[in-house]
């Protein structure tokens, strides 16, 4: 079993934060919330918040069981995150914001809904596939009570942090401009693929054990 320290806490948070990307969603909150006052802004921000945080926990939590009831190892789960993050990154490395995560028909049901938290803002552009591979990822890697609990308080921290950027987003972007969050987004997709290229090369170590001699 693989021993939880404090690396792990910040990869782990530093991973998330690249795969989710708060900032560069932040533009797709202010125009979703636009029609809205300050105090229903908020609330949206919060619900999101609590979205995010409720999917990834039950992610984290769910996670090995899933994989043990399709019979998947946790190498080949973690090649194909790997996989996935890394078509996720080069989505960002070309300073897409959010597209790649939510699809025509989801963006055309926006515009029916009243209620944006937690779709699409948690679902799917948050805690999209990518966060919940990652989370499940160190979940299956760590699964000692004390690393689960470790995890869980990141995620918590890390929604919190998410509650705190969307509440001043309309300062943020304006303040950063498109340039500015496109250039943080090809920045987070860095990170993200360097993650993703991790993830696959431990997992074809130890599939094929002849490839670390």
């Amino acid at each position: 079993m693989a021993v939880f320290d404090t690396m792990i806490f910040v990869q782990f948070f530093v991973g998330l934060f690249a795969a989710v990307n708060p900032i560069g969603i932040m533009p797709v909150f202010v125009t979703l919330t636009v029609h809205l006052d300050k105090q229903e802004r908020n609330r949206t921000a919060y619900t999101a918040a609590i979205a995010v945080a409720i999917i990834l926990i039950v992610s984290l939590l769910a996670g090995q069981m899933l994989l043990d009831l399709f019979s998947i190892s946790l190498d080949s789960f973690r090649v194909a995150g790997g996989m996935l993050l890394l078509s996720i990154a080069f989505t960002m490395m070309n300073g897409k914001l959010g597209e790649g995560k939510q699809n025509k028909q989801e963006q055309s049901e926006t515009i029916s809904r009243e209620q944006v938290g937690v779709v699409p803002l948690a679902m799917p552009l948050l805690a999209g596939p990518g966060a919940i591979s990652s989370t499940i990822v160190y979940g299956s890697q760590y699964p000692d009570t004390w690393s689960t609990i470790t995890l869980i308080t990141t995620l918590v921290l890390f929604s919190a942090g998410i509650w705190g950027l969307f509440k001043v987003g309309p300062a943020v972007v304006k303040f950063l401009g498109q340039t500015g969050i496109n250039v943080i987004t090809r920045i987070m997709g860095l990170i993200l693929g360097s993650l993703g290229i991790e993830f696959i090369a431990s997992g074809m170590r130890a599939l094929f054990p002849g490839l670390a001699t």
